[in-house]
């Protein structure tokens, strides 16, 4: 193993919290895969969380602990923490999750195997036609998307990227809980995909999470995926993109309808309560 130039960077940004960082920085000592560094980035947290990475690095040199002056922010500091990388790959985990003993293993093992793969995603339900993994084109990925089981939908945790690539494409843009999705639509078009199966990773679930307000950023969500769609550089063919946005536009009618009869139905119940028997 080489100090300076690791197989994989593993890259844990942190925000307050004190709370499940232990357990996530463990899990990657727990690793039966071995040639990595872990890079924590602090966005300049208000509790222990740094005194508890440190407390790591004073006995595993493979740490290195990065403390922001200022907040940056979900997506400008998982780029902050890819700035300080040296690995051949990028491996995102962020500081309330888990990786399982065997998973860096496996990830570097299938992404070797198949080196025209730019990155890869795992965490995915079965295949009906294949096993995992199996890699694939822009077109195909767009499709598998857009047609299929659903792809650009993955956390950042799900995935793992060549550090070149991700260098190439600029990084993620700096958009609140939508900057995973953009990336994968901007890698889609390009490079060759390489999906995994699940048992890799565990992702926390708590109420902490900023993915639990999904909804608010539904827009934001169907945006890139129009502009992305539209785009000339779009894998698919033009029928098959009119057929998409076709479905999105009947979909969001229904998802309209939805809401509407919500609301009627909460306005009755009011309503009902404010009735007055005689």
């Amino acid at each position: 193993m080489s100090n300076q130039h690791p197989q994989v960077s593993i890259l844990m940004t942190a925000f307050n919290r004190e709370q499940y960082i232990r357990t996530a920085i463990e899990s990657v000592l727990q690793s039966t895969f071995s040639d990595y560094e872990l890079v924590i980035v602090d966005d300049h947290s208000s509790d222990k969380t740094v005194a508890i990475a440190r407390e790591f690095a004073d006995r595993d040199q493979r740490i290195k602990i990065h403390v922001n002056e200022q907040n940056l922010g979900d997506y400008a500091n998982r780029n902050r923490a890819a700035s300080l990388a040296t690995g051949e790959y990028l491996k995102y985990l962020d500081s309330d999750d888990y990786i399982y003993p065997w998973g860096l293993q496996l990830l570097v093992q299938m992404m070797d195997k198949f080196p025209e793969c730019g990155w890869g995603l795992c965490s995915l339900v079965q295949d009906r036609e294949r096993p995992y993994p199996f890699p694939l084109t822009p077109r195909e990925a767009y499709e598998y998307n857009f047609l299929g089981p659903g792809l650009f939908h993955k956390a950042p945790l799900s995935s793992i990227i060549r550090r070149k690539v991700f260098e190439e494409a600029g990084g993620f843009k700096v958009q609140r809980m939508v900057g995973d999705f953009e990336l994968w639509h901007r890698l889609g078009l390009k490079y060759n995909v390489l999906l995994m199966p699940e048992g890799i990773v565990w992702n926390r679930e708590h109420a902490g999470q900023e993915v639990k307000s999904y909804n608010k950023y539904a827009v934001d969500y169907e945006r890139i995926m129009v502009t992305y769609l539209t785009s000339p550089d779009c894998p698919l063919d033009r029928e098959t993109i009119q057929k998409i946005l076709r479905r999105q536009k009947n979909r969001n009618r229904i998802e309209l309808m939805k809401s509407v009869l919500k609301f009627n139905a909460e306005l009755i119940g009011i309503n009902r309560g404010k009735l007055k028997f005689y």
